[in-house]
């Protein structure tokens, strides 16, 4: 897989690349945990993910934020890695112009930071958010949420408490014309350790070859 650098706001950042040989091919960033916390781009839970939306097609792209592996610049509360993942969506779609999906994907942190990209970025169609910290973060600027999406965690996460998690998708249930997934696995904690990671991938594929075969947002 190739690795790439490109342009972030406060410098370089660095990524995996994985185009598919379909010009018009569906596109998805990846989003990595806390940076602070050891959150990587090949975090487990996001290299599994990379290569689900992969697998389906989608051209994909994961990256770490500033400050990580080879990325320059240091961390910066989020409204930074925000801006970065803003870079990072601006590199893939200019390498494929022609794509007709735009997802996001995140992790924890990663969720969150993707939850705000989708505020920005109207192109985006669907979004996938795996055990976002509802209990650490803010998730109140999803007034309207303009796309729907998978909202997914495990009923053992003690990073995330559930009810939180209940909390925010509740909020978003009632919001008009768009549709929030919630799946909640059994016994899984918040970073999906076997035997949950592949029935956790296995919901988002089928969640989102679902939404593919759809046109609604």
């Amino acid at each position: 897989m190739p690795e790439v650098i490109f342009p972030g706001p406060e410098g370089r950042l660095e990524g995996r690349y994985h185009p598919q040989r379909e010009k018009d091919a569906p596109i998805a960033i990846v989003l990595h945990p806390h940076p602070q916390f050891g959150g990587t781009m090949n975090n487990k839970v996001v290299y599994n993910l990379h290569y689900a939306f992969y697998n389906m097609g989608f051209t994909v792209l994961r990256f770490n934020f500033r400050g990580v592996g080879r990325s320059q610049g240091e961390y910066d509360q989020g409204v930074g890695e925000l801006s970065d993942a803003a870079s990072a969506l601006d590199y893939l779609q200019s390498m494929n112009n022609n794509s007709k999906h735009c997802w996001v994907a995140g992790f924890s942190f990663g969720a969150w930071i993707g939850m705000q990209l989708l505020m920005r970025r109207p192109e985006i169609t669907g979004f996938v958010s795996v055990s976002p910290p509802a209990n650490m973060y803010d998730f109140s600027f999803l007034a309207p949420c303009p796309s729907s999406g998978l909202i997914i965690n495990g009923t053992a996460d003690r990073v995330a408490p559930p009810a939180d998690t209940t909390t925010l998708v509740n909020k978003l249930h009632e919001q008009q014309g768009i549709t929030i997934t919630h799946e909640e696995l059994e016994g899984a904690d918040h970073f999906f350790k076997e035997p949950h990671m592949d029935t956790m991938i296995d919901t988002v594929t089928g969640y989102v070859k679902r939404r593919l075969t759809e046109n609604t947002r």
